[in-house]
């Protein structure tokens, strides 16, 4: 039995319908949003003073209210209007100007892992007038650090010291720091920002190797390969000319022997291109600290690669490091936290993030415990049989050891003491 729309009409409509309506809530929220944002502009900065308590206080004198006129009793009148007395009196202590110059320095700012790191913060009254006492708040990472702030005659200057902690690797930004005006009940805040945030880079551990990395980066340059270049040094063999061909490359001896141009031709060679790869994901290692070994041991090797000069690139789920200098490396590790499952295998991480890199002559991999040989292996039929691959299987707490699995060196790692003893063991 075939069912048919009894009023196929009606369509139409509803959708001129619609379509009216979509174009007039469009008119209308073109003619309020900037109402909205310019009333949010004048009282955004008055609803941002009140805290979560002061919030929690408003609401209840509201409801106080609204039970006082409902029900007509006296003791919620009494009870509303205090509250509202109570935030109106704390509003006094948000009142006063504020000229302060406030100067973060941190040193120094790059440490290691448990090194120390002291803070200095200058306070300047750089006003015409004196400055009442003042709480001066500075966040410090995810901690905030507080100074009580005496009262200040105009150009005087105030100085507080604060340490940071260098416990874990991290960026820890030093920052910015905010004058606090308030009341001692915690229900009105108005915090003014002063000065700029500042950097401190906390790096991992690391070892020193030997120059080289003691045989795990060939110097290739000047090697020959098998590809056939037009411009080199190695010498192949003579062809024809063809126009366009570089006149300085015309062998004119046997161009006059034979009457013909002829050109010459150059085996490519090689310098050393190595590529490390570190896998980030966190289900791939067994603890926090196995991860941070990894980080040391990465950054280990590609400080004393870029020491000797070699090319090279370091890509981790996030992406591709700074590696220009040992400090730019260092500081790009410490931004490196453990990541979900970003791509679907370690084979398609590797691919897609060195897919745009120079081809390698060395690459490095490196990972956790839960990293089995089948995915270094996965990783390993990316690249060519002419590339050198090393994987590093880093192993919190076992014996170090240097094995080969079908063709593949695979260097266990449990502490970082035991890496340059490892990187010497292959040459």
């Amino acid at each position: 039995m075939t069912v048919t729309d009894s009023k196929p009409g009606l369509a139409v409509p509803l959708q001129r319908l619609g379509a009216r309506g979509t174009r007039l809530l469009t008119a209308v929220g073109a003619i309020v949003a900037p109402v909205v944002r310019a009333v949010w502009r004048v009282a955004g900065p008055v609803f941002r003073t009140i805290t979560a308590a002061g919030w929690l206080v408003l609401g209840l004198s509201l409801v106080a209210l609204v039970l006082s006129a409902v029900f007509g009793w006296q003791e919620f009148t009494y009870l509303g209007f205090i509250l509202l007395a109570s935030l109106a009196l704390c509003a006094v202590f948000l009142f006063g100007r504020a000229s302060y110059g406030v100067l973060v320095e941190l040193n120094p700012r790059r440490v290691v892992v448990g090194d120390r790191a002291m803070g200095r913060m200058v306070v300047t009254n750089i006003g015409t007038r004196g400055l009442t006492p003042t709480r001066m708040e500075l966040p410090v990472g995810r901690a905030i650090a507080e100074f009580q702030l005496p009262a200040m005659k105009p150009k005087e200057e105030h100085e507080e010291l604060f340490a940071v902690p260098t416990n874990r690797r991290a960026v820890i930004i030093a920052g910015p720091a905010e004058s606090v005006r308030g009341d001692q009940l915690g229900m009105l805040r108005r915090a003014l920002k002063w000065a700029d945030a500042v950097d401190l880079f906390v790096h991992p551990k690391t070892v020193r190797l030997a120059p080289s990395a003691a045989g795990l980066v060939r110097d290739l340059e000047g090697q020959v390969s098998k590809k056939i270049t037009n411009n080199d040094i190695a010498f192949h063999a003579l062809r024809p000319y063809v126009p366009g061909d570089d006149r300085r490359y015309v062998h004119w001896r046997t161009s006059a022997r034979i009457g013909q141009l002829m050109v010459r031709q150059f085996e490519e060679t090689r310098r050393s291109q190595v590529t490390m790869i570190l896998a980030s994901r966190g289900d791939l290692y067994a603890s926090d600290e196995e991860f941070e070994l990894a980080i040391s041991v990465t950054a280990s090797i590609a400080a004393q690669v870029i020491r000797d000069g070699v090319q090279m690139n370091v890509v981790s789920e996030s992406g591709v490091w700074r590696t220009q200098t040992v400090t730019s490396m260092l500081d790009a590790s410490c931004r490196i936290d453990p990541v979900g499952r970003v791509y679907p295998s370690i084979r398609d991480f590797a691919r897609e993030r060195t897919r745009r890199l120079p081809a390698p002559s060395v690459v490095m991999m490196i990972g956790g415990s839960n990293m089995t040989t089948g995915e270094y292996r996965s990783v390993e039929s990316l690249f060519g049989q002419d590339t050198a691959q090393v994987a590093f299987h880093v192993v919190a707490g076992a014996q170090p050891k240097i094995a080969s699995v079908a063709g593949l060196t695979v260097i266990t790692v449990g502490d970082l003491s035991d890496l340059s003893r490892l990187v010497r063991g292959l040459s």
